[in-house]
């Protein structure tokens, strides 16, 4: 958030000196890279900071022998790594091996974590959902209370949820037709717009 370090994925051989994706800071200046997961098998993706710049949330992604697999949210102290401390805090459980989560992102208060969650029905992992009704909604992790609700649902479903930095407005894309638009939606309000 100071804008002094990036975070990003890395198949680079870490602590384990084995790879696989894990999760990395690295000083604008391309100094102090820092290993902060140090997952062997599991998939972390999608690094985002929280605001005030202590944590960063990532998914972890969990693969089965018949799809794409799933994904759970963590959350991870950006200093910790330094202490052998790699272990995180687990902030979402997938619903099963087969449902997805990603793009993981705080509100500008912190208080929030939105997320993309595979929202169709049942427990298998199927290749021809319909992308004009509802495959993927947003969800919204609550880390004062822990409850996570659906945020931004409907026809053409949500996802790669952004928020604006004064948090009154979540961009959005949405299937419309043939084609994705980007869309806003209001905090306050609940109303959506292309």
């Amino acid at each position: 958030p100071d804008g002094n370090r990036i975070a990003f994925t890395s198949d680079r051989s870490g602590k384990s000196s084995r790879s696989g994706d894990n999760i990395w800071t690295i000083g604008v200046d391309g100094e102090s890279l820092q290993q902060i997961t140090n997952e062997t098998f599991r998939l972390m993706t999608g690094p985002a900071w929280t605001p005030d710049g202590q944590y960063i949330v990532a998914r972890k992604h969990f693969t089965s022998r018949r799809s794409l697999g799933a994904g759970e949210i963590w959350m991870y102290h950006q200093a910790a790594a330094k202490s052998d401390a790699f272990g995180g805090l687990q902030l979402t459980s997938r619903p099963n091996d087969q449902k997805d989560v990603n793009e993981p992102i705080c509100s500008p208060d912190g208080r929030y974590i939105y997320f993309s969650l595979d929202a169709t029905a049942g427990s298998t992992f199927e290749y021809d959902k319909d992308s004009h009704s509802q495959i993927y909604a947003i969800n919204r992790l609550d880390r004062q209370t822990g409850e996570i609700e659906t945020y931004i649902s409907g026809p053409g479903g949500a996802c790669r949820p952004t928020p604006s930095p004064d948090g009154k407005t979540i961009a959005f894309v949405r299937r419309v037709g043939s084609k994705t638009g980007l869309h806003l939606f209001d905090t306050q309000s609940g109303a959506i717009r292309l």
